[in-house]
């Protein structure tokens, strides 16, 4: 499959962002919206404070059906209490003005620190004007709802006569038990919410639910996806096919960018009893700070590959038959360390794309995961979050 060389809207679909006074300049507030009403699906994080978006979120998205998605970074509205999601409801009201429909169909998703109150009066008197900003270069909508982001990430790919545009933010407290931070994905193929619902959830299963740059789950990802259809109906197979692969590459491209990140990391697991257990094997390795800081410093301490794998003490593993990979060169093999080159296995560590298998010899399941090294960066990063 070929991704587009630039980032473009599918038919219908436009986006605009500016600074409303959030951040001292950046932009701090996006607003997507299509032409005509879209059949919609959205997949939720799973943590027990969700941001207020979040709580109005799972409302909005009953009816499945959304014209706009309204998002601002810099303050999560998260732990808000009941004025939080009446800021929410305002945000999306506001959007719903601008653009001439029913905040019911207005999505709202707000990025940044917790605990603090939307300034909502900047927010609506920012939105003010946006409909006669909106454009069809996902990127500046991608800059709006950018944190701690070292820069927007949108993708296109085509399948059939359809587009498919994902844009997408985040680079910490990410471990997803839904999808990912802030994923928004539009198509112009049409389908039906029952449909694009479970095709969105099968996409997420294996890409975004695979990520984890530092094991925090936020309170606050979203991942949603608007059909406007005004390209027709596709097969649902390729499109399935290729909704997977954009979703894996933006994973790919949020780990690599996690706060301070120097590698993407990616796990792949095999010969494990159930697909199950080779999800918790492969975010076990890719969760380890001790398997992070290896690749970090490029350390052939392969002893913590079997560490971080022996710990799963709850799933099936064939000590004996347990062999393990470092970007194709082996250094576990039948359970016990090889003898290796060092020299060999530090540049195999170095290189910017880190490939880890494993193989279990405990079944036919596999399973991938995506993550980054951990560094000092991640540290500065997160230690003056709040107060930056």
């Amino acid at each position: 499959m070929t991704f587009h060389a630039r980032a473009v809207f599918p038919r219908g679909f436009h986006c605009a962002s500016r600074n409303v006074g959030l951040k001292p300049e950046a932009r701090d507030l996006t607003l997507f919206a299509s032409d005509v009403d879209a059949v919609a699906a959205a997949v939720f994080t799973r943590n027990q404070f969700p941001g207020a978006p979040i709580i109005l979120g799972r409302e909005t998205l009953k009816g499945g059906v959304l014209r706009a998605i309204i998002a601002n970074s810099k303050v999560s509205n998260v732990a808000t209490g009941a004025r939080g999601v009446e800021n929410a409801r305002r945000m999306a009201a506001a959007a719903a003005a601008e653009l001439g429909t029913d905040a019911g169909r207005v999505l709202v998703s707000s990025t940044g620190v917790i605990g603090v109150q939307l300034p909502v009066e900047k927010i609506e008197t920012g939105i003010r004007g946006m409909k006669a900003d909106l454009q069809d270069d996902p990127l500046v909508g991608a800059e709006g709802i950018m944190t701690t982001d070292t820069h927007p990430k949108a993708l296109s790919a085509s399948v059939g006569n359809a587009t498919i545009t994902w844009v997408a933010k985040g680079s910490g407290m990410i471990e997803p038990n839904m999808a990912t931070m802030l994923a928004y994905i539009f198509t112009d193929a049409a389908f039906d919410a029952a449909t694009l619902d479970r095709l969105l959830r099968r996409a997420v299963h294996v890409s975004f639910n695979m990520l984890s740059v530092d094991t925090d789950t936020s309170t606050s990802d979203t991942c949603a996806i608007m059909a406007n259809g005004l390209a027709g109906a596709v097969d649902e197979q390729a499109f399935l096919e290729v909704l997977t692969a954009g979703c894996v590459r933006m994973t790919e491209v949020l780990a690599r960018d996690g706060e301070g990140a120097g590698h993407l990391l990616r796990i792949s697991v095999r010969e494990a009893a159930s697909e199950h257990e080779a999800r918790v094997v492969a975010k076990a390795l890719v969760n380890s700070p001790l398997i992070k800081t290896m690749v970090h410093g490029a350390d052939p301490n392969v002893g913590r590959i079997l560490m971080a794998i022996g710990k799963c003490v709850d799933v099936t593993i064939n000590t004996a038959a347990t062999n393990a990979w470092v970007n194709g060169y082996q250094v576990v093999g039948h359970g016990a360390r090889l003898e290796f080159d060092d020299a060999v296995v530090r540049a195999a560590l170095g290189v910017e794309v880190v490939d880890l298998e494993v193989s279990l010899g405990a079944g036919t399941a596999s399973a991938r995961a995506y993550g980054c090294d951990l560094t000092k960066g991640y540290i500065d990063e997160n230690a003056a979050y709040y107060s930056s």
